[in-house]
């Protein structure tokens, strides 16, 4: 098992036609020289302040960059381990997608290494698939391109190119999140304090340090980048050429962020949920709407037509969704009119019928298609809302591991103790309040008459809300959701969330409601509180966590796993190029990576048959006879089984989370030890496989010879179920 160790011996947008987005009466939030560039002012105030705002962003950038890779050195030393240390650092699905970066710069030409991702036969034995349209690998392929073709082969290894290129990415999540905080309030302070949140909450905000290529590592800056463009999109005043400038880098960035991660379409399925709650409450208009949408699609199809025309993104529900909520509009002319009553009984029938729509398109199109890759992701959804089976191994699979729980309340008080939570909370409860406010007074507001009128009429309303801080605040409270009920998905909000709270402590409209509420409006004192208050906290964070971060990066611990070292270096020396290899989805990344044989299967999880397979494999670990097991491992062409003593006597779960517990479950056996058990399952008829092969029995010798064994792993050689001998010679291999 790996673990670290202390080192031996060192310590013009088209006008709205609605009174809310019409441009709202001046401020002191327009003195600001930011605000005058985008106006087009060009004095040298306003230069040098923006420039001054821009070195920051890129400062922080930089900052976090360096943070995290020095974090990532010094906790595995990773300049000084070996080779294969260094890979099997890449853990569990890492492993895997570094593997095709390896693949393609070991190939002899660009062109040959491209057909063999797109003929691969061995990644899954005795099958051959098209990688680039199974996995979202394009990263991996553009960087062994580039790593070729530009001139620093002499002094910078592959290894580094890639984690410095994922690294730097993040110095791009961070700059995205200040212009987005930057434009939400109009004074880069608040992107500075966002940066510095970011920076602090670490340990919740990213681990890109310890799961370098995931692929939410390589997206997520894109769909920051991707927010900062819409945020810019949905202000007011902008000119012709501004909004085509948007609408370029809208797109840019979401085609960017579906390209890197095969999740793109959940992630874009909630943010199409934003845009249709944003315009039913007439916060958007119908340009803004239909642009908002279009980009999504336009980035999803761009998507499938590079995957090779991956079906799985034709048949997702975010498709399905905005081409019913677009006709769905189209054909509701009268939507938007009446009284208060009439409207809000037409919006609940509009949403009923885009939902009808949206069900009735999806399943059609999974149907015509045969889509099945994405069912484990529903069953999973099913039964963590308590609608389906809770003993489908995949959704078992998922729901027993502690990323696709809850969010653990330790978060909160994580991000309470850096000052970040308390004003994200105010903040958010205050704009809520406005928004519920500006809706009821959108739809009791009576629709026809002219603009003029409208204005006129909109300029006495009791309140007004920006389209750009709307958008902002449905995208954290839904993807606050999102993460609130699945842990992994923290990530995507807890970053934005930065950004919204120094937005409250900075924004000039939040300030203002304040004070006009201790009717103390002042715009002198409002500019000095927003001013003064985020230095403050910025002085205050640096007082109280600098020490704390120079201690974490002096801190110096070294890579540390022998047990799976001997196990690689032994497949490598002692095994056939082309042998193929059966055992758990983690470690068979990692064999791949480091040995680069065959395996029966892997941690990319997105193909049905692939599940089917897995399934299958893993009764290694279940109640089966060595005859059922030895012919699943023949049926899916293995040559070597790989047992982990991890797994087999896995306490990391409770019981019923066991991988072995969840295979009795679906199996319909009793699972072992003390505890109670469903009433229709019954006792298995044979041991646990795992454990009985190390009997040496001759029903097990007959058919596996253990070739490899250290503390951790136990390697076996399948026979031909021919020969059969009352018990094997020892293995000359076989190490103890």
């Amino acid at each position: 098992m790996t673990v670290l160790r202390q080192r031996k011996g060192s310590k013009g947008k088209e006008p709205s036609l609605h009174p809310d987005t019409l441009p709202q009466k001046p401020n002191c939030c327009t003195d600001h020289h930011s605000e005058k560039i985008l106006h087009g002012d060009w004095s040298w105030g306003a230069i040098i302040w923006t420039s001054v705002g821009w070195s920051v962003s890129v400062g922080l950038g930089l900052l976090c960059c360096i943070y995290v890779a020095t974090l990532h050195e010094n906790d595995l030393w990773f300049s000084n381990i070996k080779e294969v240390e260094r890979e099997i650092s890449f853990r569990t699905e890492c492993g895997l997608y570094y593997s095709y970066y390896k693949q393609m710069l070991q190939s002899p030409s660009i062109k040959e290494g491209l057909s063999e991702l797109i003929h691969d036969n061995l990644t899954e034995s005795k099958r051959t698939i098209n990688l680039m349209q199974r996995m979202n690998i394009y990263q991996e392929v553009f960087l062994s391109v580039l790593y070729r073709l530009l001139p620093i082969q002499a002094y910078l290894e592959p290894v580094y190119f890639y984690i410095y290129t994922v690294f730097s990415l993040q110095a791009v999540y961070v700059i995205a999140l200040y212009l987005t905080a930057w434009l939400l309030s109009g004074s880069w302070l608040a992107g500075a304090l966002t940066g510095v949140w970011y920076i602090l909450n670490r340990v919740d905000t990213t681990r890109v340090e310890f799961t370098i290529s995931l692929r939410e590592n390589w997206s997520l800056p894109f769909l920051a980048l991707q927010v900062a463009a819409i945020t810019c999109y949905l202000r007011p005043q902008l000119t012709a050429i501004q909004q085509k400038v948007m609408v370029w880098l809208m797109f840019v960035t979401t085609f960017c962020f579906c390209l890197t991660w095969q999740f793109n379409q959940f992630i874009l399925l909630v943010q199409a949920l934003i845009i249709y709650t944003l315009d039913c409450v007439d916060l958007l208009t119908t340009t803004q709407v239909t642009t908002l949408y279009l980009v999504q699609v336009s980035g999803l199809l761009s998507v499938w037509l590079l995957q090779f025309c991956n079906s799985m993104l034709l048949g997702s529900l975010v498709l399905s969704f905005i081409v019913a909520a677009l006709f769905i509009k189209h054909c509701q002319s009268g939507l938007k009119t009446g009284g208060l009553v009439v409207r809000l009984g037409k919006l609940l029938l509009h949403t009923f019928l885009v939902l009808l729509l949206t069900v009735t398109i999806n399943y059609l199109a999974k149907k015509a298609l045969q889509i099945r890759s994405d069912e484990h992701i529903f069953k999973f959804i099913k039964s963590k809302l308590g609608l389906g089976l809770t003993r489908d191994f995949d959704a078992s699979l998922y729901l027993c591991e502690e990323a696709f729980g809850l969010l653990p309340l330790d978060t909160l008080e994580r991000l309470a103790g850096t000052l970040l939570l308390y004003p994200y909370i105010l903040t958010s409860l205050l704009l809520t309040g406005m928004l519920a406010v500006v809706a009821l007074q959108n739809l009791s507001w009576p629709k026809g008459g002219s603009a003029e009128e409208r204005k006129g009429g909109g300029e006495g309303r009791a309140m007004s809300l920006r389209p750009d801080v709307a958008y902002n605040l449905l995208h954290t409270l839904f993807y606050g959701l999102l993460a609130f009920s699945t842990m992994r998905m923290k990530y995507i909000w807890t970053g934005h969330m930065c950004a919204v709270a120094a937005y409250g402590v900075c924004g000039m409209e939040l300030w203002t409601l304040v004070f006009n509420t201790l009717r103390c409006n002042s715009k002198t004192l409002i500019r000095l509180v927003r001013y003064a208050v985020p230095l403050a906290m910025i002085g205050c964070l640096y007082y109280k966590f600098w020490p704390k971060l120079m201690a974490e990066v002096s801190e110096l611990r070294e890579f540390y796993d022998p047990d799976t070292v001997e196990l690689m270096t032994w497949i490598s020396s002692k095994t056939p190029k082309r042998a193929v290899f059966a055992g758990s989805m983690q470690l068979l990344a990692g064999i791949k990576l480091c040995t680069g044989r065959v395996l029966t299967n892997h941690p990319h999880y997105e193909d049905r048959d692939l599940r089917e397979r897995t399934r299958q494999v893993y009764q290694v670990y279940a109640q089966r006879s060595p005859e059922e097991v030895h012919g699943i491992l023949r049926a899916a062409g293995a040559d070597y089984l790989v047992l982990e003593d991890s797994i087999c006597y896995e306490r990391r779960h409770r019981r019923g989370c066991r991988l072995r517990d969840l295979l009795d479950l679906a199996n319909g056996h009793i699972m072992d030890g003390p505890g109670e058990n469903d009433p229709d399952l019954v006792p298995a008829s044979n041991p646990r496989f795992c454990e009985a092969i190390k009997t040496d029995a001759a029903a097990y010798t007959a058919l596996f010879t253990r070739t490899f064994q250290n503390k951790t792993f136990h390697i076996y050689r399948l026979k031909k179920k021919h020969k059969k001998s009352a018990k094997s010679p020892p293995d000359p291999d076989l190490i103890r």
